[in-house]
This record gives C-alpha cells, structure tokens and sequence, in this order.
C-alpha cells in the first residue's frame, strides 16, 4: 500500500475521493484473500475425565484446536464429536494445567505423517515423532493420517503363501501374502513370543510393527529379542504404552497402517504387526464414553465396532503392480473368553484366526496354537490339494484325541476298541512334536509340509498301532 492509498481526503473534487476510497478496498480484499485467514477463537468451558467442552469457534471433526494452557504452551487436541455450538475435544498428550476460560485456538488442515526410508530402524511415538536417540525425522513426504482404503475391486487377490517360519502356521493354516490374521490369546500364553517368532523369520521387505496400549517395557524387550540389530534395520516400530492418551493409543494405530501403506506403495511386501487390537478399540471406547456416547455391548459403544474395520481393511494387498501388506493383530481374549465382543467382531472381520490356547501353553507346548479352533480363509486359494488331504487329516486326528481324551486319561479306554482312537492314541507323541517349536528355531514352508507328511508315515499296519496304543 503506498503512501497516496492510505490518504483518503474529502475535497472538493468528488471523483478523486472516489477513486481513492476504491483503491484502499481493492487493496483490503487483495489483503484478505492473499494473507493469513482470520480464527475466531473459542473459551473452553468444561473439562470431565478426559473429555473437554469449548465455546465460540468452529473444527470440524476430526479436525484440532490448540487450548493455551497457564504457563502460556498449547496443548494440541483433536475434535471427536459437538453439540450444538459446542465442540468436544480430546487432548493428544498431558492437559494438565488448563484453566476454565482460557483460549481455545483451532488449527487448519488436517493431520499429517512423515513417511519415507529415513523411518527404517526408527522407534516413534504416536506423532511420528522419534523415540530413540537418533536423530529428528524431516526427510520423507507427508501423507494423511487417516488415509483410505483401496476399492476392493481394484486389490490383487490372495495367491501366494507366506513363510512365516513357524511349523505349525505354514503346515496347518497356510498364510497368504496380503492376509488379514488375528492371533487371539488370553493373557501369559505366549502371543509376544509368537509374534516375535514370526517377525525374525518372515520373508518381508519391511516390517512395521505397531505397540498399542501395552507395557512400556515390552518396548524395549521387544525391539532387543525380537527384532535384533539385524532385524532393525528394516523394520519401523511404533509405541504408544498404555500410559499414553486414549487419542496417543488411537494415533499410534492410524500411524502404523499409514506407514504401511506407503511402504506397499513403493511396490514392496510388508509384514504388519499391531499388538493389539484390543487395546484399539478400548481406546475408543474410553472416548466415546466420555463424550456421552451410550454403550451397546459389554460397554462399548457403536462406534467401537465402526473403528475395527475402517483400521484392518487399509491392509492387505496393493492394486496390480503394487506391493502387499499382509498384517498380523492380536486380540486379547479376556478371561480366555472367545465370545468378547471384541474377539467376536474381529474374528468376523479378518481373513483368519489363530487361536492360543492355555491347556496347551499350560503343559509346555509353545507355540500353543489351538488347531481346532484356528483356521486361515485363504487356504483353499493357497495350499495344494495333498496338502488339504494332510491338513484335513491332522484335524480329525487331533479332534478323535481330544474328544476321547478323558476316557483316555483316566485308563477307561480299552486298546483296540476303536481304530480311530488308537491311531490318534498312537500318533500324539508326533503330533505334540509336531506343534512344539523352539523360539529361536525357524522352519520353511517346504520342510514344514514334509515333517507334516512324514507324521503319518510313523504308523504302520493295525497291528503296529495297537500295540503302540498299549504300551502309552
């Protein structure tokens, strides 16, 4: 604006002070459209538990609003629901020091990661934001926190089965590469282990691997046993222990499918691992009840049940020409109870289950996966024919043995008295063999099917498996 703009005189000549007065407001609109918008800032006005309620300005959902503090710092909240004129705001990280009144600032844009190569061998939290001693993050690009999923016409189909180096997976349940696998344990069964199993010996390009609400100091255990040094470096880990924020838990999941994505973007197969979803829809359901939300099931709300979905389905396999993301979750069975509404709506939504179970972990067979109960979705697409022969077989075996266990155990069964009974009687021993696998040790797919094939070739003729029914 020059000097003549912001003289604005009346005179004697009309038509000059029109020109001017048109000049300094076309310079004003130049000045409202090209430089910083205007905020309407807004008071908060309640705080209960975790909820906060603000007045006067205008987020939409999901968007954030800044809420300044006493010591003058912003503490950086999220929009998770209104009424009325009123917004309800989620703190990401600690709120203490808010006072009644102060002033609520809302933030354009929407929330935004940084993804790139500098993540791998990286430790973040929630934000992105590193947890380790290396340096800042700022190479990379930015990607919404909240991306999409692919339209499921457009998805490469399930065809090729995954190594994950565990006998019992690649022999009875077959994991295709781009599956969607639940591992749903109890507490102290061995999920961590298998998990950990599965990361050392799985043939991926990346590994990301997502600590959602659990011990901090599994973060730590984990990044040492699990991953190694070897493991590391190209792996990205995302923790947010459960002394972190409901919303921190929720953005440490988003966060881990973000970087993800962007790594099967780049054409590559990525392993996925989030421990847990449990812990997920638990944050959610803190949140929405402290915006009033009214629980539907064992106290969780609708919502709860939205969220899963919208989470699990951004893995899985890229278009054509792309990569996979083929994504391991647990599932915390509370009590060992199979019927939790949340075991039950994420057995309903993944491609598969494995089950663990604690008889099994109880009698020192580990990894104790409960065969009856697990099944993989994308068996008949992946596996053979001889090898579904083998798998069903094993099945009926094992199931014969469980369901005469009793009768077994306590010596009222009689050797002879049923062939069935007697070949599982005789075939335990190398079933239980079978199923126990050293922590440390990794079996591929191939030797896996042929110790599965090589189990039946340990009894013989009839005779041969009464006697061995006998002498057990």
């Amino acid at each position: 604006m020059t000097a003549e703009d912001s003289k604005i005189v009346v005179g004697p000549n009309p038509d000059r002070n029109l020109e001017r007065s048109i000049r300094l407001g076309s310079f004003i609109d130049r000045a409202l459209d090209g430089g910083p918008k205007m905020v309407v800032e807004g008071t908060l006005k309640r705080t209960v538990g975790l909820a906060m309620e603000a007045e006067g300005c205008h987020a939409p959902l999901g968007g954030r609003c800044d809420v300044v503090a006493a010591d003058g710092r912003k503490i950086e909240t999220e929009v998770v629901g209104f009424s009325g004129e009123r917004l309800f705001l989620m703190p990401v990280g600690d709120m203490r020091g808010v006072l009644p009144n102060t002033r609520v600032i809302p933030v354009s844009g929407n929330p935004e990661v940084l993804v790139g190569n500098d993540l791998l061998g990286r430790v973040l939290d929630g934000r992105g934001k590193p947890l380790d001693s290396g340096p800042p993050i700022v190479s990379g690009k930015r990607v919404p926190l909240f991306g999409k999923s692919i339209n499921p016409l457009d998805r490469s189909p399930i065809r090729t089965q995954l190594d994950v180096g565990v006998r019992s997976i690649n022999g009875l349940l077959a994991v295709g590469r781009g599956q969607r696998m639940g591992l749903f344990a109890g507490s102290g069964v061995g999920k961590s282990m298998l998990l950990g199993m599965m990361t050392r010996n799985t043939n991926a390009d990346v590994v990301v691997v997502g600590l959602v609400g659990e011990r901090g100091r599994e973060v730590r255990e984990f990044i040492d046993e699990s991953l190694g040094k070897d493991g590391m470096q190209h792996s990205v880990v995302v923790a947010t222990p459960a002394d972190e924020t409901p919303l921190m838990r929720m953005h440490g999941a988003w966060l881990t499918a973000a970087i993800a994505e962007h790594f099967r973007d780049q054409g590559l197969h990525v392993l996925l691992l989030m421990d847990s979803l449990t812990r997920f829809a638990q944050a959610q359901r803190e949140i929405a009840l402290a915006i009033g939300e009214p629980p539907a099931t064992k106290g969780y709300p609708p919502s709860v049940f939205a969220k899963l979905p919208q989470l699990v389905e951004r893995a899985g396999n890229g278009t054509d020409g792309k990569g996979s993301i083929t994504a391991f979750y647990t599932v915390l069975a509370e009590g060992d109870d199979q019927n939790d509404p949340i075991v039950d709506a994420s057995r309903a939504i993944l491609d598969g289950h494995i089950v663990l179970s604690r008889s099994m972990a109880d009698a020192g067979v580990y990894p104790a996966i409960d065969v009856e109960a697990s099944i993989s979705r994308a068996l008949a697409q992946i596996s053979t024919d001889s090898q579904q022969q083998l798998i069903s077989r094993f099945r009926q075996v094992y199931s014969t043995y469980q369901e005469s266990r009793d009768l077994i155990s306590v010596g009222a069964y009689h050797a002879g008295s049923n062939a069935r009974i007697d070949e599982a009687i005789a075939l335990w021993p190398a079933i239980l063999d079978f199923l126990r696998q050293h922590h440390n040790q990794c079996v591929d797919s191939d030797t896996s099917l042929a110790e599965l094939r090589a189990l039946f070739d340990t009894v013989g003729n009839t005779s041969e498996v009464v006697e061995n029914a006998e002498a057990l």
